[in-house]
């Protein structure tokens, strides 16, 4: 697949062989999320999920900032939509990011926060530089948690520090993100690019099928008791050995050699 760009109005998606990066950009509001933005996002991840030849989607911001939450100016109030369809809209966006099969990142400079922040912890992994700040802003702005924030905060930290983020609304810096563990790694910020590359690169060569089934089993974990756990697990497992891809892994292993996955 060849190397391709489209600048939308609000984002650019870059296709780099088998990666999509896409990235927002509004930076005269350190891309906050307008209706644009929303509606270009959605239509993306929903177009990403039916290709086949995506294995692996980042996510970042443009000019040195990934999100700074929803623009709550960027319509007049005759423009605006009745605020309920307003979040029909947003949670849209929220799950179709979620039900992306593909391995998702998100590389993150400066300000993440408010929906900007979920939107980061929605995808598989947060990969983050020095440079970043997150916040749960929302009680700052008489609100509550939006974009899947209630779900995904007490999966990636725990239930009360999930509580204290979210009640003091507080802005903490890259180092205490990775403490608390929202985030997989912080890195040096001349380094972001290269690490994420790299991610990228490995994920993209993995097995599609069966790392899609991995990522499903996961998110559905915390729902799931250990019987309906192992009953998934059975059934991805069967697909998986009826794939080229498993049989591809099982000569390469006995080859001593590097597999080549083609995701069938």
């Amino acid at each position: 697949m060849a190397s391709t760009t489209v600048e939308l109005q609000s984002i650019t998606v870059r296709h780099d062989d088998d990666i999509a990066e896409i990235t927002l950009r509004r930076p005269e509001r350190l891309n906050a999320l307008d209706q644009a933005m929303w509606d270009e996002l959605r239509d993306q991840f929903r177009e990403i999920a039916a290709r086949s030849d995506v294995r692996v989607v980042v996510i970042t911001g443009a000019e040195g900032n990934f999100c700074a939450g929803a623009d709550l100016s960027a319509r007049d109030d005759e423009e605006r939509p009745h605020q309920l369809a307003a979040m029909r809209a947003v949670n849209e966006v929220c799950l179709a990011l979620h039900r992306l099969p593909q391995p998702t990142i998100a590389k993150v400079r400066g300000v993440a926060v408010g929906a900007g922040l979920n939107l980061a912890l929605m995808c598989d992994l947060v990969v983050v530089d020095e440079t970043a700040r997150f916040s749960e802003i929302f009680a700052r702005r008489g609100l509550s948690l939006d974009f899947g924030g209630s779900w995904i905060l007490p999966r990636r930290i725990g239930l009360h520090r999930a509580k204290e983020l979210a009640l003091f609304a507080d802005i903490i810096d890259a180092e205490r993100a990775d403490q608390i563990g929202l985030v997989n790694r912080v890195v040096a910020a001349d380094e972001l690019d290269a690490f994420v590359a790299d991610w990228a690169e490995r994920l993209a060569a993995g097995p599609p099928i069966a790392m899609a089934m991995s990522k499903k089993l996961l998110d559905q974990s915390f729902d799931s008791t250990l019987e309906e756990a192992l009953a998934a697990e059975g059934l991805s497992q069967t697909v998986n050995f009826s794939t080229e891809d498993t049989a591809e892994a099982i000569r390469a292993f006995l080859d001593k050699r590097d597999p080549k996955f083609v995701g069938r």
